[in-house]
């Protein structure tokens, strides 16, 4: 069984990572991303027991996968049935250096426009990923990875390169 978790601060390459595994060993590939927030405007949160059931859903459809995300709530969940946990823990330089070279997303914004007009705003979320102490921050990705008790393994270098 191959079933991967991956995590890490915004522009760490936990996408390009997830695709390059999923493409290579033929996985399911899934985004956190594309069910922790509400389309509301600003975004909010979805409930973790909403999120908890897409989660369950795509598990129950895959046997082999890669999640990847942000959320220490959700990949926490997730991680009880990951075989392998990967932290990708970029410097702040790399992971603003990444997204500055991010291309469209467009299940997360309509158009490359409208993702570069929040570029400002997500440099200044990464560059508090150590001194945050939410879900997203330094200190929650390190105590997932800690208390994780499968394989593991933790990059700090820039695998976009």
């Amino acid at each position: 069984m191959c079933k991967i978790v991956i995590f890490g601060n915004s522009g760490s390459g936990k996408s390009t990572l997830a695709r390059k595994l999923a493409s290579k060993y033929e996985l399911a590939h899934f985004d956190l991303d594309e069910i922790a927030w509400k389309n509301t405007n600003p975004p909010t949160r979805q409930p973790l027991e909403q999120s908890s059931v897409k989660i369950d859903g795509f598990m129950n459809d895959n046997t082999v996968w890669v999640i990847e995300g942000c959320y220490s709530d959700l990949i926490e969940y997730v991680m009880g049935y990951a075989d392998k946990a990967i932290f990708l823990n970029l410097s702040i330089e790399d992971c603003i250096d990444n997204a500055k070279k991010r291309p469209w997303e467009p299940h997360k914004y309509p158009s490359k426009h409208a993702q570069d007009e929040n570029l400002s705003m997500l440099l200044d979320w990464i560059k508090d990923y150590e001194s945050r102490t939410d879900t997203f921050s330094l200190a929650s990705h390190q105590a997932l990875y800690d208390s994780f008790a499968g394989e593991k393994v933790i990059y700090r270098l820039n695998i976009n390169e």
